[in-house]
C-alpha cells in the first residue's frame, strides 16, 4: 500500500527502496523525487566510496549483537552495513526528512532513531553503547567529542570521520603545530590513531575540504577534577607561559591575591617539574593531570591555612 513520507512535501509514494549509495546521480535523483535536499548548515555529505565505508565498518570491530551509536546516518549507507553485521543501532539524525526515510528503511527490530540535534539529544540516552560510528558535521565535531569526554561518556571504540584539520588536532602529539586542548582531552580518554584520508571526491556533494577517519580506543583510568578546566586555561593564550596561564586560571579564586597566585603557581609548577617558561603545547597528558592534581592538593592547604587565621 502506498505510504506518505513525512518531510517530503506530503507526496504519496510507493514503498521506498534505498538509493544506490555508491552513485551521486542515484542519490541526487532519489532526493529530488522526494522533495528533499542537503543542507549546508548541517554539513551533509554522503560517503559514496564503498571501499572506504567497508574500512570504517571493519575498523569498528563489532560483533553480532553489539550496541552501536551512529551519528549523522544521512540516508543510511553505514547503517545498512552495521545492521548487516548484526549490530543494534541507535542513530542520531537532525534532518526530519532523512529521519523519516531512515525509519522507512530500517524501522523496528535492531534499529532505533533519535531525532534532533545530537549535541542536545545524546545526553538523553541512558546506558551508553560500547561503540560509536560517526560522520561528524565539521561545525560540531570537536565540541561534541569534548562534551562526551568531559561528561564521562567513554566508548570502548569509536570510528569517526571529521574534517582533516580537526582530525590532525585530535590526534596531535605534544610539540606539534596542531597540538591543542582537544588533543589533550582526546588523549586523556583514548588512544587515537589515523585510519584513512578521504578526499572530496569520496563524498556527494563534494565538500570544500578533505576529511579523515580516526579510530579511538578507550584507555581507562580517571582524571583529576580540575583536569579539563585547567587544560583549557593553559591553552587559552598559546604565546603565554605555563606560569602566566596558570596564574590567570587561579585568578578565579577569591582566596588568593595577585602576589599569592604567583607564589602558588610557582609551587604547583615546581612540584610537577614543569618549568615556569614552558608552554602548554609541549606538555603531555600526564603533566596536565599532575598539574591539576597539584592545584587541588595545594588548594586544600590554602583553604586549611586560611581557616586557622
Amino acid at each position: 500500500m502506498p505510504k506518505t513520507v513525512s518531510g517530503a512535501r506530503g507526496v504519496t509514494l510507493p514503498p521506498l527502496t534505498r538509493p544506490d549509495y555508491n552513485s551521486p546521480s542515484s542519490i541526487r535523483a532519489f532526493l529530488e523525487e522526494r522533495g528533499l535536499g542537503v543542507r549546508k548548515k548541517w554539513g551533509q555529505h554522503f560517503l559514496v566510496n564503498p571501499r572506504s565505508r567497508a574500512l570504517l565498518a571493519e575498523a569498528l570491530g563489532i560483533e553480532s549483537g553489539d550496541e552501536v551509536w551512529e551519528i549523522g546516518p544521512g540516508l543510511g549507507a553505514m547503517t545498512a552495513l552495521l545492521l548487516e553485521r548484526g549490530a543494534r543501532v541507535t542513530a542520531f539524525e537532525i534532518d526530519p526528512g532523512f529521519a523519516s526515510l531512515l525509519e522507512e528503511f530500517f524501522g523496528g527490530g535492531a534499529f532505533t532513531l533519535v531525532r534532533g540535534d545530537v549535541m542536545k539529544t545524546w545526553k538523553t540516552r541512558g546506558g551508553a553503547s560500547p561503540f560509536l560510528l560517526g560522520n561528524l558535521p565539521y561545525t560540531i565535531a570537536a565540541a561534541l567529542m569534548a562534551a562526551m569526554i568531559e561528561n564521562g561518556r567513554i566508548f570502548r571504540r569509536m570510528v569517526i570521520t571529521v574534517q582533516k584539520e580537526v582530525a590532525l588536532r585530535m590526534a596531535a602529539k605534544p610539540g606539534s603545530a596542531a597540538y591543542s586542548s582537544i588533543s589533550v582531552l582526546c588523549a586523556s580518554a583514548y588512544t587515537v590513531r589515523p585510519l584513512l584520508d578521504l578526499g572530496a571526491a569520496s563524498f556527494y556533494p563534494r565538500p570544500r575540504v578533505d576529511s579523515a577517519a580516526l579510530v579511538f580506543e578507550a584507555r581507562g583510568g580517571e582524571t583529576p577534577r580540575l583536569f579539563f578546566p585547567l587544560t583549557r586555561a593553559l591553552f587559552a593564550a598559546r604565546r603565554k607561559t605555563a606560569a602566566n596561564n596558570l596564574e590567570n586560571f587561579l585568578s578565579r579564586s577569591a582566596i588568593l591575591n595577585r602576589e599569592s597566585r604567583r607564589e602558588f603557581a610557582a609551587a604547583v609548577l615546581e612540584r610537577c617539574g614543569v618549568k615556569p617558561k614552558e608552554r602548554a603545547e609541549n606538555l603531555g597528558v600526564q603533566e596536565f593531570a599532575a598539574l591539576a592534581l597539584a592545584v587541588e592538593e595545594l588548594s586544600g592547604t590554602v583553604h586549611d591555612h586560611s581557616g586557622t587565621d
